[in-house]
């Protein structure tokens, strides 16, 4: 919908940016044999992949896609094996197609900078572009065209060699970023082309049933923060003796040393029966019954 091509568009325009300073603040190619191609590869991939790996963790799709798949409950209700296969594998292409907008976005981008690629390659280009020293050993010619991404330890005489090296490596890293483009976009453009084929609705139909998703995820999430504050107020009320907010108090509840106890520490989700958990320690506490329970009237001024 509009507002996935909306938030696409602006991860990708951040990429880019954070590209942009992440180049100008830490990129220096150490113009060494056997380094270059580490360093500048490591710019290109570590962060493609972390930018890949954060864009799974912020899609509540994933963590709807394995929370509680190894509870009792869901692998008892497990339904039909090959409906539930093709439905995980949808997921895990929607997933995937949006965590992959920052990391592609961030190859084409370095890739038409070009800094990183010539960082890279600059020892493996082809000697006859190297015109100076024919007389020289091949791993001479190495070390002499690693230096070649840091002009100032270029020798004045492979100055021209240099620039030709150069043009020739951003050349290649610039196709290689815009096919990366082009390929992304035709991918992109096939795929929602396939599934609205495959699609079992009419075109208003799947725009209806988009606006119904969302609109249903809304009002869900402001029925649970809802119903969650409700329940939780009834278990607060138990513990003080009053709901927060509550005018002309008559009495308050004074928790003895062995409630303030069970509602300390740390704890698991904990079973209570079949079907229901315990949410806080708070929770657990307020459904056991309570005794010697001690109450104060406040003064009423």
């Amino acid at each position: 919908g509009k507002e996935a091509v909306v938030a696409n568009g602006i991860i990708a325009m951040l990429t880019i940016g954070g590209q942009q300073l992440f180049s100008f603040f830490t990129f220096s190619c150490p113009c060494h044999v056997g380094q270059n191609l580490i360093y500048g590869l490591a710019f290109l991939g570590v962060p493609a992949l972390i930018l890949l790996v954060v864009g799974y963790a912020l899609n509540n799709q994933t963590w709807r896609l394995v929370t509680g798949k190894r509870s009792p409950l869901q692998e008892k209700s497990t339904p039909n094996q090959l409906l539930r296969c093709k439905l995980v594998c949808f997921v895990l292409c929607s997933i995937t197609g949006r965590a992959l907008v920052a990391p592609v976005t961030w190859l084409a981008v370095t890739l038409i900078n070009g800094s990183y690629y010539v960082c890279a390659m600059s020892e493996y280009v082809s000697v006859h572009y190297y015109g100076a020293h024919t007389n020289v050993t091949d791993s001479e010619h190495r070390r002499l065209l690693a230096v070649f991404p840091c002009s100032q330890l270029v020798p004045t005489e492979l100055t021209q060699a240099r620039d030709e090296v150069i043009l020739l490596l951003r050349y290649q890293s610039q196709v290689a970023g815009w096919l990366l483009i082009a390929a992304v976009v035709i991918t992109v453009f096939l795929s929602y082309c396939l599934a609205s084929c495959f699609s079992p609705l009419s075109f208003l139909h799947f725009r209806y049933w988009n606006n119904y998703v969302h609109n249903e995820q809304e009002l869900f999430d402001e029925a649970t923060d809802q119903h969650s504050r409700l329940y939780a107020m009834q278990h607060v009320k138990k513990f003080f003796g009053f709901a927060p907010g509550s005018e002309n108090v008559k009495e308050i509840r004074i928790p003895s040393l062995r409630d303030w106890q069970a509602i300390s520490g740390l704890a698991f989700l904990k079973q209570m029966d079949k079907e229901h958990y315990d949410y806080s320690l708070l929770h657990d506490w307020a459904l056991k019954e309570s005794e010697n329970e001690k109450y104060l009237k406040p003064d009423e001024d």
